[in-house]
């Protein structure tokens, strides 16, 4: 019986993060519109735009390979179970041991690695431009991610989530190296999810464009997926930083319902107060020039790197 409840909790974390995906999506574009004193789309438009892709036809191009077709599905899946590891209401889940952060960084490799193929399989300059700065920003993420990975698991002791979530709960303290950390980790999520200063999500000029130049041959399902996995990887960036840095309110899997409700409650309330801080950061700076990312991602790496420093110069900081 305690495994079959087990299961069952691991399955609703999956279910809640793919339901809460595009949910946040819509939050952030609706509260973003109220800031430039615009009405904005209703909450729940990205579903309705969801489900009218799963309807249309995908149309494909005549030289599409197998890698093509099948692309969208493979960084969805990879993207998603990333998302379903990363501690939303409760702790120590039945796949808990799966949920390192050297593991959910990996998945992400992969997504952007099939990504960034599909961005050049088709042959189209946009798509050859949008791979490009993607791997460009890439090598300054992802060693920037592995920093600020060190930095939380010198203090922590441990890449385990739940175990850094448990850590935080019972050993709060202000250490410079983790707050050096968390400017790291949200400069990195702001960079992985092409949001303003790096890229614009609203806005599709050819020149500018990274993440939407890779998929501009894609129509139908296969658009529907892609867009559901990048809502996914914004909700697994907020997810990852409220499970590390404000990890009040998370239950243990032996708790009771009432606690896991709880959970769940807090976790909401962290997406929203998370999605209203990044869109109050791009409503209060402007977009910077392409060329001019690698230095923003650059911080990032120092900043990390700096965390890490600091634990081996003294454990206190």
């Amino acid at each position: 019986m305690g495994l079959i409840l087990d299961l069952l909790v691991q399955g609703t974390q999956m279910v809640l993060v793919l339901v809460l995906a595009p949910g946040l999506i819509g939050f952030t574009r609706k509260i973003k519109a109220h800031l430039l004193r615009r009405q904005g789309p209703p909450v729940l438009q990205p579903y309705y735009d969801l489900l009218r892709l799963v309807r249309k036809e995908a149309v494909l191009a005549h030289n599409a390979s197998w890698l093509f077709r099948n692309a969208p599905y493979m960084i969805f899946a990879t993207t998603w179970v990333a998302a379903a590891l990363v501690p939303t209401f409760a702790a120590n889940l039945h796949f808990s041991w799966a949920a390192d952060l050297i593991a959910i960084t990996a998945l992400l490799g992969s997504s952007r690695f099939f990504l960034a193929l599909v961005g050049m399989d088709i042959g189209t300059s946009f798509g050859g431009i949008g791979s490009s700065r993607e791997m460009l920003f890439a090598t300054l993420a992802e060693p920037a991610m592995i920093m600020i990975i060190f930095t939380v698991a010198l203090v922590a002791g441990s890449t385990q989530l739940s175990e850094v979530a448990t850590f935080m709960v019972t050993h709060t303290s202000l250490r410079v190296s983790l707050g050096l950390a968390l400017i790291g980790l949200i400069i990195v999520a702001l960079a992985e999810n092409a949001r303003i200063p790096v890229d614009n999500p609203a806005t599709h000029l050819e020149l500018t464009m990274v993440h939407e130049a890779m998929i501009l041959e894609y129509s139908g399902r296969h658009l529907a997926v892609i867009e559901l996995a990048a809502a996914l990887k914004l909700l697994l960036y907020i997810s990852m930083i409220a499970c590390i840095f404000v990890p009040w309110g998370i239950a243990q899997p032996d708790d009771g319902i009432l606690y896991l409700l709880l959970g769940a409650v807090t976790y909401l309330a962290k997406i929203a107060i998370g999605g209203f801080l990044m869109v109050v950061f791009e409503t209060s700076i402007a977009k910077m020039r392409v060329f001019r990312a690698p230095e923003f991602l650059g911080g990032a790496l120092m900043l990390g790197f700096l965390g890490t420093l600091l634990l081996f110069v003294s454990r206190s900081f």
